[in-house]
């Protein structure tokens, strides 16, 4: 246990934080932490509720003399997403987050944090629990799955929820008061492929790509960092002409995550390896020096290894290094009307072999429904012309801005008076349960802000500490402050 991290302020925050680490709670296996924030709010003798697909809805009522203020909706995802570095030992499932005080930040030993959403979450927890502040009707919504499909959000159901504003507290910049967000689509593609036995007079290596920084495919995406699996293949491409041939694929982990690392096994034949060696290490000067600025300790390495159980059958390895080296990756359109801001992204986060096939996703993101859906065609016609079979499912919308809110204009004035200078108001190029969770309740007033968190989806996750201060301080000033019905 890190004790440095109950002497953090607010306290309070901090320690239902603490508590969410040392609970595993990633993406589909969250139940645990569901089970006790629910006998949290028990606990509390507040309404505490489970819906059909595991959110969990606490109500509080509101402080003397605060009745007639507008319901407040306390909203975060208690999922983690769950990345670690290649060379640390943790199970998500079973093993608690080793949180601790890294200077002016919280971080974790070489595995994502779960600030996002975990400090969203603990900031609730904290409202329901204090007997201290002034606030209207309050509900605390938190939602299961929100980073392998928002089936929380997806799963919510018309009627349960009472409030009138949403806050949403997934956001990860403090001064910021995010208006829209993205909508998403996962693309999913399978090759067949056929294995054949490993040919005579080859060498065998494993290639590996590692050392990149990561992070949310959404909110980094536009930070130009590399993509392992796109180096890998790349590399690939050109080393067809020495005859390489590919085993295994294990490149990338996460739908929502920029791939940090790839592995490959291959083989070539024993008298091109001296040149493949040659080749390999001309692609990693290449790649360091294209990637100098955003990835410092990028690294391509063709490590000698056993000869793989299996290789594939040259018709499909070519289908498949071309469909992966030609497909979309990254930005594809910045945004006309909010400068700075990405419109339109694709980030191919997986690939590898499973059986008798290579599967592959990538997650479209998009403010515009007709890009995102004119992206979606150029990859099916990519992976198409390659053999593969392509579908899409998971589709999302974006959450459309409202200048006019309410408590839009409300967060403006509070925050100005509080810290003396307006807060700056975005949307964001990622995909925030606003947009579902405004889908089933159209009436809602919706806002989302949070403090400053860095690297979220990566092991260099973490959170500030003096903004989570600041973060809070806002909240519960909102709160006292919230809009008459």
């Amino acid at each position: 246990m890190n004790k440095e991290i109950f002497k953090l302020a607010p306290d309070r925050v901090w320690q239902h934080f603490y508590s969410i680490t040392q609970i595993p709670h990633p993406s589909k296996k969250e139940k645990a932490l569901g089970d006790f924030i629910l006998n949290f709010g028990k606990k509390l003798g507040l309404e505490s509720v489970v819906d059909e697909v595991g959110n969990v809805i606490i109500r509080k009522p509101a402080t003397p003399g605060m009745e007639n203020c507008k319901g407040i909706i306390l909203q975060g995802h208690f999922d983690m997403v769950p990345q670690k570095n290649s060379d640390v030992k943790h199970d998500f499932e079973k093993d608690p987050i080793e949180a601790y005080v890294d200077g002016e930040w919280v971080t974790a030993n070489g595995t994502t944090l779960g600030a996002d959403n975990g400090i969203g979450c603990a900031a609730a927890m904290a409202v329901l629990e204090a007997t201290d502040l002034v606030h209207g009707p309050i509900e605390a919504l938190f939602t299961i799955d929100e980073e392998t499909g928002m089936t929380g959000a997806f799963g919510l159901k018309p009627g349960l929820l009472k409030g009138d504003i949403l806050m949403n507290l997934d956001s990860e910049t403090e001064g910021e008061l995010y208006v829209g967000c993205a909508g998403g689509l996962d693309a999913n593609i399978k090759f067949d492929i056929k294995k054949e036995s490993v040919p005579a007079n080859t060498k065998a290596y494993r290639l590996a790509v590692t050392g990149l920084r990561g992070g949310h495919s959404g909110m980094d995406i536009v930070l130009g960092r590399a993509n392992s699996i796109k180096l890998a293949f790349r590399f690939l491409y050109s080393a067809q002409k020495l005859g390489i041939r590919i085993g295994q694929i294990d490149g990338g982990s996460l739908r929502n995550a920029i791939p940090r690392e790839a592995f490959i096994e291959v083989i070539v034949p024993a008298d091109k390896a001296k040149e493949l060696e040659a080749m390999a290490a001309n692609h990693e000067a290449i790649y360091k020096a294209e990637f100098s600025a955003t990835e410092p300790t990028l690294r391509m390495a063709l490590e000698s290894g056993a000869a793989p159980q299996f290789v594939m059958d040259e018709r499909s390895q070519g289908n498949i290094i071309r469909a992966i080296f030609g497909c979309p990756n990254g930005v594809v359109r910045m945004s006309d009307s909010m400068p700075g801001l990405v419109e339109t992204s694709t980030n191919l986060a997986v690939v590898r072999t499973e059986g008798d096939t290579v599967v592959a996703s990538c997650l479209l993101r998009s403010s515009v429904d007709s890009s995102k859906d004119a992206l979606a065609n150029k990859m099916a016609g990519i992976f198409e012309l390659a053999g593969a079979q392509i579908t899409f499912k998971g589709g999302y919308p974006g959450w459309k801005p409202n200048m006019q809110s309410p408590i839009l204009n409300t967060m403006i004035e509070v925050y100005e008076r509080k810290y003396g200078k307006k807060p700056e108001i975005k949307a964001i190029h990622a995909g925030l349960e606003c947009g579902l969770l405004g889908g089933v309740y159209p009436n809602l007033d919706m806002i989302s802000f949070g403090p400053t968190i860095c690297s979220p989806h990566s092991p260099d996750e973490k959170v500030n500490i003096k903004t989570v201060g600041k973060f809070w301080d806002f909240l519960v000033e909102v709160l006292k402050n919230t809009p008459q019905k």
